[in-house]
């Protein structure tokens, strides 16, 4: 008789209604959310607090070029010696003395420009300093030296190469990048899922086992199907914790918004105005318009069926071998011999995807680890956004899936004789023989 279904119920009502998990399917969310809330709170200060930076130019180069801001006040002083106006802005508990030298016809250089202050200045107002003050400084030796300003901001030539299929389908620099972020989610959350639900299936195993309740159990069912049930019954209490967590957090932001009045798209910080102005420009906006078109040209259907197939393959794949580890062993502390060779291929995969497929996607790196079943969740989907052919993606899949096969009848032989050994920790040696068994 197959058991199997009643397994999975078993198995995904005994996660759901443990109190554990429930306390932190809902204490997760808050947690997170009250996180994100008090940094929101505490950047919303922070933008609010207006900075007076007085600026004492004693060159009179510079001084008319700082235009204040909703986050930054400038103080011009005119005629006030260097102490006099440190003793002012300690009195007015302004924010900091910008002093230039009077270098008295000559070029100033940095070693006449110092910034005077009680505490470290913010590195993002030097930098604003240094660059508007770099600027000005630049045109005006440029002028003094008889150079035609105009002319030579018309003879810069921007070169962006344009990029092209043989079949005619426009491409950019960004699409690169939108297919490596891409990429990297899905390797990212494949990562995390394993590493979260596959400890947790190895958990279940070790409290079953050592509580003996599954002698009881593997007397009328067979050790692979209570392994698959524990896998699958596992997975969907896994999605339902992620479904809950989503819904839950776009409630709880939404509530936190109202209650702090804080609107995230509204809050203004010295970063934030620094990328408006950036949107001002031609430039950045020919930019944005690229990653627009960048992610209209993803094959967006492929990639989310290429995502969930790999997905759900490569979860069984490890999740199978956290099963067989979890059988082993009667402690948690004697798994970690056996963590190491299962982590290192799905380390070496996102490593690959990041460095490798980005730069050659098609090279030989790329494609051999994306044949590689350890490896190849992470690797073919890192590929695929930079257009692999479908019989390479239908390979890799049933390399994966035969390869699950596989792993589950290995981790089945494991786990037939390590769910009723006690007290003795495994060896490699051990666990071979049990697979002959």
């Amino acid at each position: 008789m197959n058991h199997l279904p009643l397994i999975i119920k078993r198995e995904y009502l005994t996660k759901v209604k443990n109190k554990s998990f429930i306390i932190m399917t809902f204490l997760s969310p808050l947690i997170v959310i009250a996180f994100v809330a008090i940094v929101a709170y505490l950047s919303q200060l922070n933008s609010d607090k207006v900075r007076v930076v007085t600026i004492l130019d004693e060159s009179g180069l510079v001084k008319n070029i700082f235009k204040s801001t909703k986050n930054t006040s400038y103080n011009i002083l005119e005629s006030m010696s260097l102490e006099d106006a440190k003793n002012l802005v300690k009195i007015s508990n302004g924010y900091g003395l910008l002093h230039i030298e009077d270098i008295s016809g000559g070029k100033i250089e940095s070693k006449n420009i110092t910034f005077y202050s009680e505490e470290s200045p913010s590195l993002t107002l030097i930098s604003g300093l240094e660059s508007q003050i770099q600027s000005e400084l630049t045109l005006q030796n440029r002028i003094k030296e008889g150079i035609d300003v105009e002319k030579l901001k018309a003879s810069i030539v921007n070169i962006e190469i344009n990029q092209e299929s043989f079949e005619g389908e426009k491409t950019s620099k960004a699409d690169s990048v939108i297919k490596l972020i891409f990429g990297g989610l899905a390797g990212y959350l494949l990562f995390m899922f394993i590493i979260i639900y596959g400890n947790m299936i190895m958990r279940s195993v070790i409290e079953e086992k050592t509580s003996r309740i599954i002698e009881v159990i593997i007397s009328s069912v067979k050790p692979v199907q209570l392994m698959l049930g524990k896998i699958i019954g596992t997975s969907l209490a896994g999605i339902t914790q992620f479904v809950i967590w989503i819904i839950l957090g776009s409630i709880l932001m939404s509530i936190v918004s109202l209650i702090l009045g804080i609107d995230m798209a509204q809050m203004q910080t010295p970063q934030q105005q620094i990328i408006e102005q950036a949107m001002e420009s031609p430039e950045v906006n020919a930019q944005l318009q690229n990653i627009l078109t960048g992610f209209y040209n993803l094959p967006l259907t492929n990639l989310i069926v290429a995502f969930i197939l790999f997905f759900i393959g490569g979860y069984l794949l490890y999740s199978s071998l956290y099963a067989a580890i979890g059988a082993a062993v009667d402690n948690e502390t004697d798994t970690q011999q056996f963590m190491l060779p299962i982590m290192l291929p799905l380390i070496l995969a996102v490593y690959i995807g990041i460095f490798t497929v980005i730069e050659d996607p098609h090279g030989t790196v790329s494609t051999v680890f994306s044949f590689i079943p350890l490896t190849s969740p992470v690797v073919m989907l890192m590929r695929i956004p930079f257009g692999v052919p479908i019989w390479q993606q239908v390979l890799s899949l049933l390399v994966l899936i035969g390869s699950f096969m596989f792993t589950v009848w290995f981790a089945a032989k494991i786990y037939r004789v390590g769910i009723l050994m006690y007290g003795k920790k495994p060896s490699y040696k051990e666990l071979i023989k049990w697979i002959k068994y």
